[in-house]
């Protein structure tokens, strides 16, 4: 159930590119009450966390801005990384929900640029544990 929620977010985040859509709508009355509010919160703190976001995926897309990135798999990261960060979803299943978004949404090269920016930020925010 989680995996429609967080369909359901990037949903919003990519029609929130093009329009200043809510994300009223997005969720079946049926959905259940726990993934409807884990959807908005994981929707609120994208957008809570947009800009600090984009600058680690800036920083990690070497050669590719986050303005440069397709806007589907830009929405990936937003989110996944959002949900790495923020939440305290078990890294390697923020990493595989994000890879299995990207596989079935995002362009070709979408599963690799994914899996190797999260990868890559997880195990630089595990050496700072380990070290501090």
């Amino acid at each position: 159930m989680r995996r429609q929620a967080r369909e359901a977010v990037l949903r919003s985040l990519y029609r929130q590119e093009y329009l200043s859509a809510t994300s009223n709508g997005l969720w079946q009355e049926d959905e259940g009450a726990d993934e409807v509010l884990f959807a908005r919160d994981l929707l609120r703190g994208v957008r809570d966390h947009r800009a600090e976001i984009d600058e680690i995926i800036d920083r990690r897309a070497v050669g590719w801005g986050v303005d440069r990135l397709p806007v589907v798999d830009r929405n990936i990261l937003r989110l996944s990384l959002y949900e790495l960060l923020y939440t305290d979803t078990p890294p390697e299943v923020v990493i595989n929900e994000a890879v299995e978004l990207a596989k079935a949404y995002g362009t070709e090269q979408a599963p690799a640029v994914v899996n190797g920016i999260l990868d890559r930020v997880w195990k630089e925010r595990r050496g700072h544990r380990e070290m501090g």
